[in-house]
């Protein structure tokens, strides 16, 4: 496996389990020093520098950031994954859910990058890369507020990559489907038929299954990669086709 990362730091926020982990696993696989930001550092990879910090609190954002820089001196990959979900219909849920979702899926995203960005403005390998969602271009039912704020970070990552790029900091984002991960397992196991739940959202997706978390980290690595220096304002889709395909019936 090639060291492209050897000598870069990486921050991977919400790195403690799911697709953050994965990512992190990755980056550390070839050769950077990775800093995971989490609620729950305790969780985290004991090969990485773990880091408790709440994206919804500017204070604890800072503070993070600066514990990274001082530990490494540098920080040259903000892997911007933290996130929560959110169900139901425009009704479903009062403002103050509205504004916990945003405060952490938008909102930190701009905590996050903005604390390191004095240091990604004098790093030779400046990258964000956001985690939006499969939601931000297609329309899911029950899924109003998840798919407005995972909207606006696809939005916010093209508009960061044009403020950002002539400062060297490329911005870019995946789109996962539906990924298994242990927040979809729990979802699955409160459904009436977690099965059969199972087996709808498998079939949602043209490929038949669900996404692996290791499959979006390692869309995230690409674009994080210093070997993609031509690539900034630009969104993947890791979903087996769902963005774009449309398949016959069996």
């Amino acid at each position: 496996m090639t060291q492209e990362f050897t000598n870069l730091v990486a921050v991977v926020t919400g790195g403690a389990s799911g697709i953050g982990a994965a990512i992190a696993a990755r980056l550390h696989e070839q050769g950077a020093s990775v800093a995971v930001l989490d609620l729950r550092p305790e969780g985290a990879d004991a090969a990485h520098f773990a880091v408790q910090a709440n994206v919804a609190d500017s204070a604890s954002v800072e503070a993070a950031i600066a514990a990274v820089a001082e530990k490494f001196g540098r920080i040259d990959i903000v892997i911007n994954n933290a996130g929560i979900g959110a169900q139901g219909t425009i009704e479903s849920n009062d403002d103050d859910e509205w504004a916990r979702v945003f405060n952490i899926n938008v909102t930190g995203i701009a905590r996050v990058t903005r604390a390191a960005l004095p240091y990604l403005r004098v790093s030779p390998s400046a990258a964000v890369v956001n985690t939006s969602s499969i939601a931000a271009t297609a329309g899911l039912p029950q899924r109003a507020l998840y798919t407005a704020s995972k909207g606006a970070v696809l939005s916010l990552t093209r508009a960061m990559a044009a403020d950002h790029l002539r400062e060297g900091i490329r911005v870019n984002c995946v789109n996962p489907g539906t990924a298994d991960t242990p927040w979809v397992t729990g979802l699955l196991t409160k459904a009436a038929d977690p099965v059969a739940e199972r087996a709808a959202l498998n079939a949602r997706q043209p490929h038949g299954r669900l996404v692996a978390a290791d499959e979006v980290a390692d869309a995230v690595v690409y674009l994080a990669s210093p070997r993609s220096g031509s690539t900034t304002g630009a969104s993947i889709a890791v979903d087996g086709g769902m963005q774009n395909l449309r398949l016959r019936p069996e």
